[in-house]
Parts: C-alpha cells; sequence; structure tokens
C-alpha cells in the first residue's frame, strides 16, 4: 500500500510518497515551490502536481497535517483553501483520507508532542530511509506525516485483528 503524505501549503508544499508493506520506504519526496502570482494560478499548479504524483505512484491513501493556526488569518485561509483542493483531488482519485494534526505528527515521530523542527528533522532519517538530501522543513514535515500514517494504519489493523487465543 502507498501512502500519499502532505504538508500543505501554498508557498511550499511538502510532499512524500511512502510504500507501507512490511517496514515502510520512501518512494518519493519533494518540496514543490509554485511559481509566483495569484493564489488561483498557484493553486491550480498545486493540483496538477498532486494529480501527475497521484497518476504515477499510484497511492491509496493520503495522509495530511490538519491546519496550523497563526495570527495570519490570510495565511490560514489560503492554507484551508489550498488543503480542501488536495483533499478534493485525492478523494477525486479514490484515495482515503487520513488527516493528522501536528501534535499526533510529533509523538509519532518523536514520542513527544512538543518537539521543535529540529528533533523531527532528525528522527526522519531514522525511521525512513531517505537517500537524498532533504533542505526544506516542509519535505520533512510531509515525511513525517507519511511516517504518522503508516504509524495509524498499524494501529488500526491491530486493533481489527481477532485476539489470539
Amino acid at each position: 500500500m502507498k501512502i500519499l503524505a502532505i504538508d500543505p501549503g501554498y508557498d511550499r508544499l511538502g510532499i512524500a510518497v511512502l510504500n507501507h508493506e512490511k517496514s515502510l520506504g520512501l518512494l518519493y519526496s519533494e518540496c514543490f515551490i509554485p511559481e509566483k502570482g495569484d493564489f488561483e494560478a498557484r493553486l491550480l499548479k498545486i493540483v496538477k502536481k498532486i494529480r501527475d504524483i497521484i497518476g504515477t505512484h499510484t497511492p491509496s491513501i493520503l495522509g495530511i497535517e490538519t491546519l496550523f493556526f497563526t495570527n495570519n488569518q490570510k495565511t490560514a485561509l489560503r492554507v484551508a483553501e489550498t488543503r480542501g483542493a488536495i483533499i478534493s483531488e485525492a478523494t477525486q482519485s479514490g484515495l482515503a483520507i487520513h488527516e493528522f494534526t501536528p501534535l499526533e505528527i510529533k509523538i509519532a515521530v518523536t514520542g513527544y508532542g512538543r518537539s521543535d523542527k529540529k528533533s523531527v528533522r532528525a528522527m526522519v532519517p531514522r525511521l525512513v530511509d531517505c537517500k537524498k538530501t532533504i533542505q526544506f522543513d516542509d519535505e520533512y514535515d510531509a515525511i513525517a506525516t507519511g511516517i504518522t500514517c503508516a504509524a495509524s494504519l498499524r494501529t488500526r489493523q491491530l486493533r481489527a485483528a481477532p485476539p489470539k487465543v
């Protein structure tokens, strides 16, 4: 099973595709930076990018970070609109949607919900083999979201399994 993991944003979008079989493998990751321009044009580029990745990697699940509210309402609204467009594209492609808070992601990756970016950045390569240099936190955050999604799926499978007698 493949997981498309997203750290949403309209300036920088963290994207990762992980293969979740017996172990967790990173198939693809990037920090997508759409060209500057009006918001609608940027949003269209983001949706096209997500569509291309879904077509290329054929994931069955979207793991996406929930909106983290800031003091800047305009930014929060734009990120919310971006999330909506991504979720819509994933739903139209038949992906199951799993949303995670920043707290859940930090707990899954570092074991501590108030971890800083540096701690998440340090743990990601220990949990998933990253064969490339990653520059932006957005890409690390997308991979961390994918790790969280995989852990969540394992937990759900364990809960659903009949007890061994």
